[in-house]
């Protein structure tokens, strides 16, 4: 009888013991898993702190005697192996709870070993929590329980953020810290100053730019000589691949420091495999390998090895990265690459920013959106995507995902036909809008401008018309603009230059009318893409008065 052994469980080890099972009734499968908990909701921990999840018992799917009951799977918790010896086909295993030690047997062995927190050498650095598993989660909240005033979340990203969410939730005063000058590293700049404002809105206090230098007794001090109240500190700086294992049996380790796998998931040894937190991932933008620990990829991993082991044909697919974090009111989504990756490995792209609502505007409710796509300008293929706003964000990401797994073009949005009823959208939905957006600029039939370009435009001399109502004008503008109201330009041409010329308006779409027109009576105009609303919310906007 074949004897399948995997190491870890929750998204990944579950899901191929599972798979495995329901294709072969008859193997020997047996799940070890060092902690004491097999199957839980991992995206669910900060919920609890919170409490928004109010039992603990909600965020555990499975239990070992469940699994076994319904699957007769051998599931073993609190069972650490500590070693891999490939030519015997053999893993030892010490039993934590009976202090044993005993070695197994595999015909096939699964590593789902994770991802473990990334722990910086910072003095005082014990006195953190971290929160990866089901035994940190109830730490953190006795720590909670205990009433503390104030806390640090330290790390901006998915984790901190949901965390320091929570946190606020429970009225404790919470400051978060982040090395990098903008919380939500997948984020542009200016997508990701929506969310610091949610945060800030919220009373969380933002320490940008800074790393934690020191953890005292009751606060922290960061690089800058900044004292922070902190009564409990968590760390949540990003997690590692947990290659221990796989580096002790010699398997072969991957350029970002995740263990290395065929498109089938099979390691340099063949009769084992490696998923989820720990595996390296093929990128689906460039075909490199990155590290992507996400639940979705872990879950399907592990089938595409149960079926790869029962001898199925199965599929290869590369990873996206689409993901989505929730922050106070706001959704906050991604997908692919953003811009500042594609600029660090010197690829072409085209940016596309769009504010669009996300129903109908006449239907009560509706909420307005950031979205930005980023496109090849050779071959129109959407590179990723961003997208912040509080109704319809998550959908409009989908969206997006799908079609660039199923590889559309940008201008292919245009023509996808989506469900429509003012309460849930547009007639032309913001996916369509972009697929329009893209087909204009692909085409050439329109010119943009980023907000990061417009300084250089003014410098050699560009005019620059901000086409909104005197009103909007005068409640905030870009500086050194003229303003022409759209509807009032067709008669006013006498007062533009004869240079070449930048529009603007609130998100872009009478920028683009505007643009058309003028284009049309000769002139060189490009449309700042994405209008006011963008650049308002970006690095640029910081350091200019602009209010009049």
């Amino acid at each position: 009888m074949r004897q399948i052994v995997i190491i870890g469980g929750v998204a990944g080890g579950m899901s191929a013991a599972t798979r495995l099972r329901r294709l072969d009734p008859k193997a020997s499968i047996i799940v070890l898993e060092k902690s004491s908990y097999v199957s839980y909701a991992n995206c669910g921990l900060p919920y609890h702190i919170g409490g928004v999840i109010s039992r603990k018992q909600d965020l555990l799917l499975q239990t070992a005697e469940s699994l076994n009951l319904r699957f007769k799977l051998d599931v073993r918790v609190l069972s650490e192996v500590v070693g891999i010896d490939r030519n015997a086909k053999t893993v030892r295993v010490a039993d934590i709870k009976e202090g044993t030690e005993y070695t197994l047997a595999y015909d096939q062995l699964i590593l789902s070993p994770g991802a473990q927190p990334v722990v910086p050498p910072i003095p005082g650095i014990e006195r953190a929590l971290t929160l990866r598993t089901v035994e940190d989660v109830s730490r953190i909240v006795d720590a909670v329980d205990d009433g503390p005033k104030s806390a640090v979340v330290i790390g901006g990203g998915f984790i901190g953020i949901e965390t320091a969410e929570n946190l606020r939730h429970r009225g404790i005063e919470t400051s978060l810290v982040e090395a990098l000058d903008q919380v939500l590293s997948p984020l542009d700049a200016e997508m990701a100053v929506l969310v610091a404002n949610e945060l800030r809105r919220n009373r969380v206090e933002l320490h940008l730019g800074q790393a934690v230098a020191a953890i005292n007794k009751d606060s922290v001090e960061l690089s800058r000589g900044d004292i922070v109240p902190a009564e409990l500190v968590i760390l949540a700086i990003g997690v590692r691949p947990d290659t221990r294992l796989a580096k002790m049996a010699g398997l072969e380790v991957g350029p970002h420091g995740g263990i290395s796998t065929n498109s089938y998931n099979q390691t340099s040894d063949p009769e084992i495999y490696a998923i989820g937190d720990a595996a390296e991932k093929v990128d689906a933008v460039d075909g490199t390998t990155s590290l992507v620990p996400l639940a979705n990829i872990a879950n399907r991993q592990g089938r595409i090895v149960a079926d790869h082991i029962m001898g199925r044909e199965t599929r290869w697919v590369p990873a996206i990265g689409t993901a989505i974090v929730k922050v106070f009111d706001l959704t906050v989504a991604t997908t692919g690459w953003n811009e500042k990756r594609l600029r660090a490995a010197g690829r072409d792209y085209l940016p596309i920013h769009a504010h669009p609502s996300s129903h109908a505007g006449y239907y009560p409710g509706a909420k307005s959106m950031a979205i930005k796509v980023l496109v090849d300008p050779n071959t129109h293929l959407i590179l990723g995507a961003q997208a912040v706003g509080r109704k319809g964000v998550d959908k409009r990401i989908d969206v997006i995902a799908t079609a660039m797994r199923a590889g559309l073009r940008a201008q292919d949005l245009a023509d996808l036909e989506l469900a429509y009823a003012p309460p849930f959208g547009s007639a032309k939905d913001p996916i369509n809008m972009l697929g329009y957006i893209a087909e204009n600029l692909t085409s050439g039939f329109s010119k943009s401008v980023q907000w990061d370009e417009l300084d250089s435009y003014l410098e050699r001399g560009v005019a620059l018309v901000d086409v909104r109502t005197e009103e909007e004008y005068s409640r905030g503008h870009i500086p050194d603009s003229i303003n022409i109201p759209v509807d009032e330009l067709r008669d006013r041409l006498s007062e533009l230059p004869d240079e070449e010329i930048v529009i603007y308006c609130q998100v872009g779409i009478r920028g683009h009318t505007a643009a058309s027109l003028l284009r049309g009576h000769g002139y060189d105009v490009a449309n700042l893409d994405g209008g006011f609303q963008t650049w308002i919310n970006s690095p640029a906007a910081s350091t200019v008065a602009f209010v009049v």
